[in-house]
């Protein structure tokens, strides 16, 4: 796994995230995180094992901090697979690896995680509501056919990233990237991965109002273009 590279978002999550990064670097060696703005002692965290951090001075949001990450990344030409993993414990490093699998072994450039092809029973009634809604948002707009839009954990080659220019740089940059894919025809599969749902994790889910809001940002750049 010399050759991927694992980027982790982080905006104040200094309960957690020694712990997910712990889990990270027992399968990837190479962790790149972007602290966003964090105040509550995540840089320190980090630091304490090791990983690559890089600074954003305060808040820009998750679309601008994985464009941060995925640039850095790029510089080193050693990189040729990219992973995106969120901050907050819900994803499975095992799902990860699978999907770095995937993409040495089929003709697809993007692998896509999904919580809708396996157990959806542990997803909050009005998470599944406002998934279910951003699905279908973004099938629309985007001309790709997915099962779940939002999750955060993807992984993708070096073809990929390269081009990769997020202007979202809010929680809107999940349909741009589903919009990337579609524009330029990029071959992609979706995977069932697990999601682990804890009392932290639901502290920091969007709400079916702030999905809403972010569908209005997606349309409104479509318009304006």
């Amino acid at each position: 796994m010399d050759d991927v590279a694992v980027i982790v978002p982080v905006h104040n999550e200094a309960p957690v995230i020694h712990g997910v990064l712990e889990e990270i670097t027992r399968v990837f060696p190479r962790v790149i995180c972007v602290d966003d703005g964090s105040t509550d002692g995540s840089v320190e965290a980090m630091e304490s094992l090791g990983v690559v951090v890089v600074c954003h001075p305060f808040n820009l949001g998750q679309g601008a901090a994985l464009q941060t990450g995925v640039e850095y990344a790029c510089g080193d030409p050693s990189v040729q697979y990219f992973v995106t993993f969120d901050a907050d414990g819900q994803h499975s490093v095992e799902d990860a690896r699978n999907m770095i699998v995937v993409l040495r072994t089929e003709p697809v450039d993007v692998v896509l995680g999904s919580r809708f092809l396996g157990d959806v029973s542990e997803v909050p009634r009005f998470r599944k509501l406002a998934l279910r809604f951003a699905v279908h948002f973004t099938n629309w707009t985007s001309g790709v056919t997915l099962t779940d839009a939002h999750n955060g954990l993807r992984a993708f080659n070096r073809a990929f990233a390269a081009g990769l220019d997020l202007q979202q740089s809010d929680m809107a940059h999940a349909s741009e990237i589903i919009e990337y894919i579609g524009k330029h025809a990029f071959a992609y599969r979706e995977m069932p991965v697990t999601i682990s749902y804890t009392d932290y994790s639901r502290s920091k889910e969007q709400s079916l109002l702030n999905a809403v809001n972010v569908a209005f940002d997606v349309l409104v750049k479509k318009v304006t273009r």
